[in-house]
């Protein structure tokens, strides 16, 4: 089962807003919003809350790509979010994720006891290419007790 798989079939607002994965890797997370009427705010494009899932998503679907081997010892969460809406978004979106901090950085400090922290950067565009919006979102790998 691929990440895109695993997120439609454990977290619900992924299946509600039909969002879709197309690359995901350790470097990089690009996850999909199809334009839907229902999902739409008062200028008709995707309402601030579905780009805002969009852009967590993408950055969950990167974080289980780059520390899913960690999921034994550590939950992956998500502490904090900063999101930008910079253009008018119509029609479908795009979602691209990248790591802020190196993984192995990341791994060394679970593996000295810490609680790591890390950003996630995401880029939200159009078909067009422009840049709608712009997220950070700060992820912690929490170890289980």
């Amino acid at each position: 089962m691929s990440i895109g798989e695993m997120l439609a079939a454990t977290v619900p607002m992924v299946r509600t807003l039909d969002l879709t994965f197309g690359e995901v890797t350790a470097e990089r997370a690009v996850a999909h919003l199809p334009d839907q009427a229902a999902y739409h705010n008062h200028v008709g494009g995707p309402h601030a809350g579905a780009m805002f899932t969009l852009a967590e998503s993408a950055s969950g679907a990167i974080v289980l790509a780059a520390f899913g081997d960690q999921l034994t010892r550590a939950v992956p969460l998500a502490a904090s979010a900063d999101i930008r809406y910079r253009k008018l978004a119509l029609g479908p979106v795009t979602a691209t994720a990248v790591l802020g901090r190196p993984a192995a950085e990341v791994v060394a400090e679970l593996d000295a006891g810490t609680r790591p922290e890390f950003p996630v950067h995401v880029e939200i565009t159009r078909e067009d290419g422009a840049v709608t919006g712009e997220m950070t979102v700060v992820w912690t790998l929490r170890p289980n007790s």
